[in-house]
């Protein structure tokens, strides 16, 4: 079981170190989604603690993905992913204190809606920072 665990600290550290920008917030959204996941497992379990624990990582992803925003840019698609985004971690902090499952839905089918969209601009995004670059 180390064997596996050290593997994929040295695999994610890889893509990390790899990702372009736009990569990387995939990588964030991946975490939070499977944060989110392992804590439905662990509530189902009667794990508290675990699933305390996970919520708390995957609100501290979204967190993350807050502070990429970029207002300039971004303008009011930025303002409104920010409101989202606060959302989700209010309600992941419900999720976690009520033990509600459906509320960890509702964020994670958030999450992928909002994933869905990011992947679908991967090719303008990586095509404007080689131009930047």
């Amino acid at each position: 079981m180390k064997g596996l665990k050290a593997y994929q600290q040295v695999n994610t550290q890889t893509s990390i170190t790899d990702a372009d920008p736009h990569k990387l917030i995939q990588l964030l959204y991946n975490g939070a989604l499977e944060r989110i996941n392992m804590a439905k497992a662990r509530m189902q379990a009667k794990d508290f603690e675990g699933k305390g624990k996970l919520i708390g990582k995957a609100i501290e992803i979204i967190g993350g993905l807050r502070s990429f925003l970029d207002f300039e840019k971004g303008g009011e698609l930025a303002a409104r992913l920010e409101g989202l985004y606060d959302y989700m971690e209010r309600t992941l902090l419900e999720a976690s204190a009520k033990n509600d499952m459906a509320k960890l839905d509702e964020v994670a089918d958030l999450l992928r809606s909002i994933k869905d969209g990011w992947d679908g601009i991967r090719e303008e995004a990586v095509g404007q920072s080689a131009q930047v670059g």
